[in-house]
């Protein structure tokens, strides 16, 4: 298990709720999924936490006040801990700050604006111990109020701490320099007290006159009270209880005239001065039903403010019925909250009317009848249903319109887009306009703009979010990914788009890189949206899986169309590294330079924010491996069509021997510029075409596959070495097939006119014959004569299958005459002669194409000679050879040519 998460750096370090901050500490999360919880301050931020590195987290805070850790929760680490606090507050509205609704007014808010006095204020006392504080800017780095929660460091507040005073103005001061201030304070405390004694040695004349009135006080009240008593109050408050009776009897009339003019004055007044009151249940009305909701609650505040303690009766019902009509303007408000299709900016308006008024109403018993709802909420859910509800009436809607589509097939325009295309284009248009609203509310409502007294749901609200993303893909896969494995997704939405016919499918099969677009759009603008990660992994999978069907699907048209290579051979021997090989593998290189290119553009190439399809043994290299085997197993397979005749008009001849009154061959159309490697316009013949095969077969092998990896390479892939390898282990097996087919065309006829010609007029070895003419046997002379065809027609093609080729039928042909030298019982004089030239001119004729294998053959077939030649026979034997192979020259040189 990972340590536990530590957080030891934050910035900032305090700020209202919604505050971005970065968080910084060790063991944080080894990736985006390994972050389950964040708190700051106690408030969970999960929801907006984005995970950047196991050392940074960047978040907004929450709903939270006061100081608080912020705790970090991973699945590797466990609960962390937290060596820095984060000091959350709430912005407090004031006479300079901006608000929507009304304030009751305080007697603090009140300022007076006219002319001030010149007395020096508080913000301008000086220093108490006469100490300078320039120079002096070093701060305590820990809050003073946490450390003097009850006091201040005001000199003119009751509370005064001089702890407080000293950190906070004095901090660098030095101590020498603090008990010189002490001194200097008791000084001018000693001088204001020697300052009243002199005041009062300066001023003793006036002292004196207000002693001396105080005296006279003094006699004057004695002699009042010999006059009137010790109690001259009550005849003073019975004196002027008289003259009040005396003047009630003269002024009664005109006292109650004034009266009843003041109460009337007093009521027209109160009636002006509330006109605002009496016509609010009204105004409200009318207000409401124009929109204006932000003046509703406006008004509506002010007059709680204004009346909402009163005692008055005409007031409280007034009020009562300005309730009833707010209650109702809120049920209307929320209706039209959760009411789609509208605007973030509409819903953001009626919700903040909405939250107003019901912070206006809460707590009374009118508005406890809406206390449960959260209008903000409310308005998120309909938003989610609505955008899940489109998705569903539009994948209906082009699903009933495609089955229609598909009675009327054959009226189908190819160069109109299907209903598949049109669908996805809607489909992704519809997410990218209302997904990123959903969020924006969303965001609006996490950091307090758009909440009320509620709490907020973040887990309801990313399972949202993430719902609806799902949906959106469920949809395009549905849609487009037509070949894969559906019925476990069908199962699990509940839906099905129609299947089509073959040739539907064929027609919307173009369209799957449009789609691939689309679907690229709508991504761009989510990410946009600063979304969490999951949440774009979702479209992220997606978009890779339809990549890599286009991919699918642009190579499944290159292997048809390489299916189609055939019809445009030309049978042009023009490849200067390989000759025989035509034009068919530079086809197919076009072909795939052009598929390839196609798929760069169209897919392979990621986008923002796109995986790369190409990592090591990941889903989309096996894919590219499989593409490149059947694009090159089905090139194998073409070549393989064009070395066989394709009509029985045809057919092919087999050699038979010119000696039993039998044409040699069809004598081969000529091929123009011979010794191979030169293209010409003539018709070539199934032989021709075959050992044509056989070259390019050879060719690819060679060297073709290996440029084909390189093709890929160039272009950004990996080297496809297991396709290659494939392909080249196909096109041996087929080579091999093909040469053997070759072979044995060529080859058993001419071993099989061997024995004949032999025995040809009952000829027998034990028979003396002349010999001195330096002749042949007329089968070596025709076996001879058949290998020379057959060489010039290889040479005429491709000179590198002559060895493969003649190979193969020289060993045939030593052990034709190996057997049949064995079936000899006995040899003449003459006849062991002769048989010994024809087999040494055949074996040093032949020595270049002939194997272990033959030559063991031949070996054999001279001991077969019985009884073995004497010096006599063997030097008359070399004399005859050696005329033979003068006269042969010619066919000989063929042979001894070494061919490239």
């Amino acid at each position: 298990m990972a340590p536990q998460p530590v957080v030891t750096g934050l910035s900032p370090k305090e700020g209202p709720p919604g505050t971005r901050v970065i968080i910084r500490g060790e063991f944080l999360g080894c990736r985006a999924q390994d972050l389950i919880g964040l708190k700051i301050c106690g408030s969970d931020c999960l929801l907006s936490a984005e995970w950047k590195s196991p050392n940074k987290i960047i978040a907004r805070t929450g709903p939270a006040k006061g100081k608080g850790d912020i705790i970090v929760t991973t699945i590797s680490g466990g609960v962390g801990t937290s060596t820095v606090q984060f000091r959350a507050y709430h912005e407090t509205i004031g006479p300079l700050k901006e608000s929507a609704v009304w304030i009751e007014e305080s007697p603090s808010q009140n300022f007076a604006w006219g002319r001030r006095t010149l007395t020096q204020s508080g913000l301008t006392q000086e220093d108490p111990l006469g100490l300078s504080i320039e120079g002096n800017e070093q701060k305590i780095p820990e809050d003073l109020r946490d450390l003097f929660p009850d006091a201040c460091g005001d000199l003119s507040q009751e509370n005064f701490s001089p702890a407080w005073f000293l950190l906070e103005n004095h901090l660098a001061t030095s101590f020498e320099d603090l008990k010189a201030g002490l001194s200097y304070l008791k000084r001018k405390v000693e001088s204001q007290k020697e300052g009243q004694l002199s005041f009062l040695k300066s001023n003793a004349g006036s002292v004196i006159d207000q002693l001396d009135t105080l005296m006279n006080i003094r006699d004057k009240f004695q002699e009042d009270v010999k006059l009137y008593g010790k109690e001259p109050f009550k005849v003073l408050e019975q004196s002027i209880e008289n003259s009040i009776s005396e003047s009630q009897k003269i002024f009664t009339d005109v006292l109650v005239r004034k009266e009843k003019a003041d109460s009337t004055r007093s009521v027209l007044f109160a009636l002006s001065r509330h006109k605002f009151l009496f016509c609010l249940p009204n105004s409200v009305d009318r207000r409401a039903k124009a929109g204006e909701y932000d003046i509703v609650v406006n008004d509506y505040s002010r007059a709680k403010n204004l009346f909402g303690k009163t005692e008055l009766a005409i007031f409280r019902q007034v009020l009562e019925e300005v309730d009833q009509r707010i209650l109702l303007i809120r049920r209307q408000l929320h209706e039209k909250v959760v009411k789609m299709p509208q605007s973030v900016e509409q819903q953001k308006k009626l919700i903040k009317a909405l939250t107003s008024l019901e912070l206006q109403q809460s707590g009374t018993a009118i508005g406890d009848r809406l206390r449960n709802t959260d209008p903000a909420w409310d308005a998120i859910e309909a938003r989610a249903k609505y955008l899940e509800s489109t998705f569903r009436q539009t994948f209906d809607q082009y699903a009933t319109k495609d089955a229609a589509t598909q009675e009327k097939a054959k009226s189908r325009d190819p160069n109109q887009p299907p209903n598949r295309v049109n669908f996805c284009e809607e489909l992704c248009d519809i997410a990218a306009s209302q997904l990123p609203d959903l969020w924006r509310l969303g965001q609006l409502y996490f950091t307090g703009e758009l909440r009320g007294p509620h709490d907020p749901k973040p887990g309801d609200f990313k399972r949202m979010v993430l719902t609806a993303i799902e949906k959106f893909c469920v949809y395009l896969r549905l849609t487009i990914l037509i070949a894969a494995d559906q019925r476990a997704l069908r199962q699990s939405s509940g839906l099905s788009w129609p299947i089509g016919s073959s040739s539907a499918t064929h027609h919307f099969l173009p369209w799957i890189p449009q789609c691939l677009r689309y679907t690229r759009i709508a991504y761009a603008t989510l990410i946009g949206l600063d979304l969490p990660s999951d949440a774009l992994d979702i479209i992220q999978k997606l978009i890779d899986e339809v990549r890599l069907f286009c991919f699918s699907i642009i190579f499944k048209r290159a292997t048809d169309r390489c299916k189609k290579l055939g019809a445009q051979e030309t049978w042009e021997t023009t490849v200067e590294d390989y000759p025989g090989a035509t034009q068919l593998p530079a086809a197919l290189e076009a072909l795939l330079v052009e598929t390839l290119e196609e798929v760069q553009t169209v897919c392979m190439q990621p986008e923002t924010r796109e995986g790369n399809l190409l990592e090591p043994h990941s889903d989309g290299q096996r894919e590219v491996t499989q593409r490149l085997q059947e694009l090159l197993s089905t090139f194998s397979g073409v070549i393989a069509e064009l070395a066989y005749p394709s009509h029985d008009d045809e057919t092919p001849t087999h050699n038979v021997s010119q000696l039993l009154g039998f044409p040699n061959a069809q004598q081969p159309e000529s091929v123009s510029g011979g010794g191979g490697g030169s293209g010409g316009g003539a018709a070539l013949n199934w032989e021709q075409r075959m050992l044509c095969c056989l070259a390019n077969y050879a060719y690819c092998n060679k060297s073709f596959f290996a440029h084909i990896g390189e093709i890929f390479v160039r272009h950004g892939y990996p080297l496809p070495t297991l396709a290659i390898e494939t392909a080249r282990y196909n096109a041996n097996q087929l080579f091999t097939n093909l040469l053997e087919e070759y072979v044995e065309h060529k080859g058993d006829p001419l071993v099989g006119t061997i024995e004949p010609s032999m025995y040809l007029g009952r000829f027998q070895w034990d028979h003396e014959m002349e010999i001195g003419l330096g002749q042949l046997r007329p089968y070596a002379h025709e076996c001879l004569d058949n290998l020379v065809g057959v060489y010039s027609e290889i040479y005429s093609i491709s000179p590198a299958l002559l060895r493969p080729i003649l190979e193969s039928i020289v060993q045939t042909i030593s052990e034709e005459l190996a057997r049949l030298m064995s079936c000899v019982q006995h040899f003449s004089y003459t006849g062991a002669i002769q048989a010994n030239v024809d087999i040494r001119l055949l074996r040093d004729g032949l020595e270049n194409y002939a194997n272990e294998t033959a030559k063991n053959y031949f070996m054999e077939a001279l001991e077969a000679i019985s009884p073995p030649l004497n010096g006599e026979q063997k030097r008359k034997a070399d004399e005859i050879l050696e005329r033979v192979k003068r006269n042969m020259r010619l066919q000989l040189l063929c042979f001894a040519v070494k061919e490239p």
